[in-house]
């Protein structure tokens, strides 16, 4: 997930989102452009108290909010008693310890109150009478057929009778996690290039795909044996110079598990067969 905007990132963003330039600022709220270039800049921190008040009258937010104070733009005097909150859940929402910024993501999605009605028929009870009458008539159907034809017990019509009964719990619990999934996956795809978000690939991935690609290389027996013990430590074969690899086939050649010409007497030195003569480096 994203860190906290800095004040010169939340002045910046603020003027971009309503698509002004510094000249348009200036005229607008009296404040020189160069001094606003210099409230944007990353590495300025003197910002006057004037030009902290005059902006956040200028784009409706609050002075706490530009001076990281919150990270509520719009609402900086909601009365806690509007929103509904039980002393707990403000206890709990100030203690910290909850990702309040992935909360509010998860809200703001579309599919959230979905879920959440959901949520409310499930544990209100609301489809249990439907549901319950709709097993009652399919299980009464299945056990006439049972009593008047005496099929076996893998019969299809019977069977299919018994499994189009639902289980309550079955049913919403798969329910719900199609909706908490498609939320999940949503937001983690708006993270995907955050920079606190993980790399997709790991460097063990990498060494991964480096020892798959040697492992299929078609060339000689003894250059595919070379290329998979280097991609094993990570190392791309093909990076290397020609120095390096006669350093590394020297070292190969003290090795029981490599069968090669190398310490054969009266045999061709070592070559390379995939791409041509390597160029010094």
């Amino acid at each position: 997930m994203n860190p906290k905007l800095t004040i010169q990132e939340k002045l910046k963003d603020l003027r971009v989102e309503r698509h002004l330039t510094l000249e348009q600022l200036a005229e607008e709220t009296g404040i020189s452009k160069s001094a606003l270039g210099k409230y944007e800049a990353d590495d300025f921190k003197d910002i006057s108290p004037f030009s902290i008040v005059t902006l956040a009258k200028y784009y409706g937010v609050s002075t706490d909010y530009l001076m990281g104070m919150t990270e509520t733009k719009n609402h900086p005097n909601t009365d806690l008693h509007d929103l509904h909150l039980s002393d707990d859940m403000i206890t709990l929402l100030k203690r910290g310890k909850l990702n309040t910024r992935l909360l509010c993501e998860m809200a703001l999605h579309n599919d959230f109150q979905r879920m959440m009605v959901d949520i409310e028929i499930f544990v209100d009870r609301i489809a249990d009478m439907r549901i319950n009458d709709m097993n009652t008539v399919l299980n009464a159907t299945r056990q006439q057929v049972i009593e008047k034809y005496n099929p076996g017990e893998n019969d299809l019509y019977v069977r299919t009778l018994e499994l189009a009964q639902i289980s309550e719990d079955d049913y919403f619990s798969h329910v719900v996690h199609q909706d908490i999934d498609g939320i999940m996956r949503d937001i983690r795809d708006a993270h995907r290039k955050d920079a606190l978000t993980a790399d997709a690939e790991t460097p063990a991935m990498e060494a991964q795909k480096q020892l798959e690609t040697a492992m299929s290389y078609e060339g000689s027996e003894e250059e595919k044996k070379v290329r998979v013990f280097l991609a094993s430590l990570g190392i791309d074969y093909d990076a290397l110079t020609q120095e390096e690899l006669v350093t590394q086939i020297n070292i190969l050649k003290k090795s029981a598990h490599m069968k090669s010409p190398y310490s054969q007497r009266g045999k061709a030195p070592y070559q390379s067969h995939g791409k041509g003569k390597r160029k010094k480096r």
